[in-house]
């Protein structure tokens, strides 16, 4: 953190604070710390991804209790979705750590913008889809399947999880807010693996994880509240237009 001056400090913070909004409230959203990180600062790829994950350790463990208490996690069917997914992250996330050991800091900008761009793809698709006519969640192999894919995603560049996984598991067909509840317990266990694997390579900087973790974490308490409390198509439109706009600057920022 050393160097960088006072407005780039502060952008970071607001969108870790904007970020943890996106995680509980829309399910993207934590991608903005990582797209700050690496827009913003001198950083390594790995020490991009290793900074941003690292926060959605404690914001995956707060989230996964605010939705234990409104219920949605002691319902057998999310419940379980969890589980899966958490247990596929435990695969999927080292592999997704080794991945970026061996990408450039141009294909790094390159892959965060197509990630990017295709996270603003889907959840403009979960905005337009009907509602399911059932409730059931997807077999358990296909969700490990999508677990695994995801975490892998989210090692590579820093992220929890919720970002892919809310908006898939809308698209099969789970509600949101049980698709929101379910990520949250997956992107502990992605942020735990991935922060021991960044860990082992030197690459977090702790001070910058503590200028947008603690911003995320308010953020993830309030867009707890606003998922339960207010309609949030505005917001998702919000997120899908600032996505779009930042995918070229990133693929090309490299």
């Amino acid at each position: 953190m050393a160097g960088a001056s006072v407005p780039v400090l502060v952008a970071l913070g607001l969108l870790g604070l904007v970020g943890g909004v996106g995680i509980t409230a829309v399910g993207p959203g934590g991608v903005l710390p990582t797209i700050g990180l690496f827009a913003l600062t001198g950083l390594t790829p790995a020490q991009v991804a290793g900074t941003a994950i690292v926060t959605h350790v404690a914001t995956g463990m707060l989230a996964t209790a605010a939705y234990t208490r409104s219920g949605q996690l002691r319902e057998p069917g999310t419940r379980r979705t969890a589980l899966v997914l958490a247990v596929s992250a435990v695969a999927g996330t080292p592999l997704g750590v080794l991945v970026n050991s061996y990408v450039s800091k141009r294909m790094f900008g390159l892959v965060l913008g197509v990630f990017v761009a295709g996270v603003a793809g889907l959840v403009w698709f979960r905005e337009h889809r009907r509602p399911a006519g059932s409730r059931a969640h997807p077999p358990t192999a296909v969700v490990a399947g999508m677990g695994c894919a995801v975490a892998v995603a989210a090692g590579v560049v820093g992220i929890g999880g919720p970002m892919l996984t809310v908006p898939l598991l809308v698209a099969l067909g789970v509600p949101v807010l049980e698709s929101l509840a379910s990520a949250q317990a997956q992107s502990v266990v992605i942020a735990g693996v991935g922060t021991v694997g960044y860990l082992a390579q030197g690459a977090v900087d702790w001070p910058l994880a503590v200028l947008v973790g603690v911003p995320e974490l308010a953020g993830v308490l309030l867009g707890w509240r606003i998922a339960h409390a207010l309609p949030t198509r505005h917001l998702k439109y919000a997120l899908i237009t600032t996505l779009l706009a930042l995918a070229p600057y990133l693929a090309l920022h490299g």
